[in-house]
């Protein structure tokens, strides 16, 4: 059965993805100029994510969607499982959102092009201006129920266990005095881990926990925002990947 799958997505699913990943690519670039990255910024992400998760056969569960409110901003704070966390969030978390991602991920052709395009926020971190330039564009990018989604862990796991959470995502969420909302991802280890070469088809599973609302400001609301977000995410992590991993290449973001 595994040397069949692997026959059907080098043959059939992977050609049909990278002319998808191509054109949703040169969509998102061009109704964002002419239409506004409101709605091209997200859609066309939205139901490329979907195709990849279908075409590759992949089961897809979502748990907690009715803890979010309608045109209500949140910080989303889920691990970092490997490549296909992605599609599982763009395409399934039902929210517009903006994500904020390493600065070296605009480099890659056409998607990189594309999310800047779609006003996805890229972290430079060469400078504390700089720094201070992203925080204010991820402000400006959270009104009208639209949302920021951020890797606290800031890199793929090697193990399937969490890394521990930089305090970045959490920093914004205190500022702007937003919910946080954690999410577990569960299953894209098992699909493609970090170090992995094929595909693996196995179910995806995204949990949505709770909002933890902003319990005032400063230093001492960000530290219980991120602990009371780790063990929510953990939570619903398999027993296997419980138990804090440090990956030695993690990043702030």
């Amino acid at each position: 059965m595994k040397i069949i799958y692997n026959i059907y997505q080098i043959c059939f699913a992977l050609p049909i993805l990278l002319v998808l990943t191509i054109l949703t690519a040169l969509t998102t670039i061009i109704g964002s100029l002419l239409g506004g990255a409101h709605f091209w910024g997200y859609y066309p992400g939205k139901i490329w994510s979907q195709l990849t998760c279908y075409l590759l056969l992949l089961p897809v569960k979502v748990r907690g969607k009715e803890k979010l409110h309608k045109r209500t901003s949140y910080v989303f704070v889920p691990n970092h499982q490997g490549a296909f966390d992605i599609f599982l969030i763009y395409g399934f978390i039902g929210r517009n959102f903006k994500w904020m991602m390493k600065k070296s991920l605009r480099k890659i052709p056409f998607v990189g092009k594309a999310c800047e395009s779609a006003g996805h926020i890229f972290v430079d971190r060469s400078s504390p201006k700089k720094i201070w330039a992203t925080m204010r564009q991820a402000e400006s990018s959270l009104k009208d129920g639209v949302s920021l989604v951020v890797f606290p862990e800031g890199a793929r796991t090697f193990t399937g266990h969490m890394g521990y959470f930089k305090k970045g995502a959490f920093q914004l969420a205190d500022e702007l005095q937003l919910a946080v909302v954690p999410v577990t991802i569960d299953g894209s280890f098992e699909i493609l881990p970090r170090t992995g070469k094929w595909i693996h088809r196995h179910r995806l599973i995204m949990t949505i926990h709770d909002p933890i609302p902003p319990k005032g400001k400063g230093i001492d609301n960000i530290k219980e925002t991120m602990t009371e977000a780790y063990k929510a995410v953990e939570s619903a992590l398999p027993e296997k990947y419980k138990g804090m991993v440090k990956n030695e290449d993690q990043e702030v973001i």
